[in-house]
């Protein structure tokens, strides 16, 4: 076999299986998702809020931008988590730019939801065997190396 034809059937393998990690990353979260119904408040502020607990404070635009919104629509977001106590704005020095962060009642809000998304994946562990939960272990700290180069 040439080296050519050994480099594209390589590439093909990897691609093949990053479609399968892909495909079972995005089926496991909506899954998982389920989960954050219980929290009470949408999807979407469910993932500012996340920014926020997990990330720091941010200013709108950073966080419009850590969202992929425009920032009209993430003033929509933060006033129904401000409503709901989950958010706060704090002034800056500047006076015109003010950071939004995470009240307590938000970081207790994430973090349960959090637990609760674990919890369900570990019972699903459980069903599996000793030396296939070995195997998770190990793919999760590879995921976790991929992660940071994507």
């Amino acid at each position: 076999m040439t080296a050519v034809k050994q480099k594209s059937e390589g590439r093909s393998e990897l691609l093949e299986t990053a479609d399968r990690l892909h495909s079972a990353a995005i089926h496991l979260l909506r899954r998982l998702r389920v989960r954050d119904r219980e929290s009470g408040i949408g999807p979407a502020q469910l993932s500012a809020l996340s920014v926020l607990v997990f990330g720091g404070p941010r200013s709108l635009g950073e966080l419009a931008d850590a969202e992929q919104v425009r920032p009209p629509t993430m003033s929509r977001i933060v006033s129904g988590l401000q409503r709901a106590g989950l958010v706060k704005r704090e002034a800056t020095e500047d006076g015109r730019r003010v950071r939004l962060l995470a009240t307590p009642k938000g970081s207790k809000m994430l973090w349960e939801g959090r637990k609760r998304r674990i919890e369900s994946l570990a019972n699903a562990l459980e069903l599996l065997g000793e030396t296939e939960r070995g195997r998770l272990a190990e793919l999760a700290g590879l995921l976790g190396q991929i992660v940071t180069k994507i």
